[in-house]
């Protein structure tokens, strides 16, 4: 029975240390917009524009992780638009509205995509604009995958939404806008 009973012990104990390692790897490995996006939320149904901004403040440090004062002062305004934070200095970011040309098969989404890799590169996120089942909704481009594409945060109330074939969702509706940020 003591064999029984060690053998158990040992077993638990192994997989719980080999558990733990497993998340400190993941932690080595860990980005601070994911801990900015897992923290934040949207607080009303059509405040995606000032979430992302409110995003990109918190990724840049400028803000606390408890910021909400854009999407509070925006509430459920219905017809905002990039426009509205067009060349607008917040806590020293300055956004740039980008991209905002007619989606059809002259848009120029090689242009696009290249403006999206140099701020990327330049360890930068980008806001996009991409459609979704109530129309269209904001994102943060966090990074580009080995294989090119781009992946995409968003928040809808608490939940965290994720999209890996941004470039593709792009290239569907001929194009979108995006806003750039400078510090």
């Amino acid at each position: 029975m003591k064999k029984i009973l060690l053998s158990i012990v040992v077993i638990i104990f192994t997989s719980a240390n080999f558990h733990l390692k497993a998340q400190t790897q993941k932690i080595d490995n860990y980005d601070f917009l994911d801990y900015v996006v897992n923290n934040h939320n949207q607080i009303f149904e059509p405040s995606c524009i000032p979430s992302t901004v409110e995003i990109v403040l918190k990724y840049c440090k400028v803000v606390d992780i408890d910021f909400y004062d854009l999407q509070n002062e925006w509430k459920n305004k219905t017809d905002g638009s990039f426009s509205d934070f067009d060349n607008k200095e917040l806590y020293g970011i300055t956004f740039s509205h980008k991209f905002d040309l007619p989606r059809d098969a002259n848009f120029p989404i090689d242009s696009l995509f290249q403006t999206i890799e140099d701020e990327l590169k330049s360890g930068r996120k980008v806001i996009i604009s991409l459609p979704s089942n109530m129309g269209w909704h904001m994102f943060v481009v966090y990074k580009q995958t080995p294989d090119g594409e781009f992946v995409s945060y968003s928040k809808q109330g608490s939940h965290t939404l994720i999209l890996r074939n941004t470039k593709e969702i792009v290239k569907k509706v001929n194009g979108t806008d995006i806003m750039t940020y400078s510090i």
